[in-house]
């Protein structure tokens, strides 16, 4: 089961996630479920660094990813964040038995 955590500060803006586990919807290298998730998660990464040059902080390993922004959210790291969270809610309806998504409110 892979467990995603949505990371919220106390004003409710996103400042980051994380992501625990492996679905087991498939052979490892075939789990498309596991692919999902990987790719949306490390595509936040990216465009966060590379294309928004916010200051994070992240932990890529096999069954666990974790970032956290070391700047204040804006509107565009929110964007950035929201289309994650769409495509994990997404994957979570349709594979709910290998997905869950979760909040943790407050954390800075």
């Amino acid at each position: 089961m892979i467990k995603i955590v949505i990371m919220h500060q106390n004003d409710n803006k996103i400042e980051g996630f994380s992501i625990k586990g492996h679905a087991g919807a498939g052979a490892y290298g075939e789990d498309i479920v596991c692919s999902a998730v990987s790719a949306l998660a490390q595509s936040v990464i990216l465009s966060l660094v590379q294309h928004l040059h916010s200051n994070v902080d992240y932990d890529v390993k096999s069954g666990c990813l974790k970032l956290q922004l070391q700047d204040s959210p804006s509107d565009l790291t929110e964007a950035v964040f929201s289309v994650a969270i769409l495509g994990f809610a997404e994957i979570e309806k349709k594979y709910s038995k290998f997905v869950t998504i979760s909040n943790k409110q407050g954390v800075n």
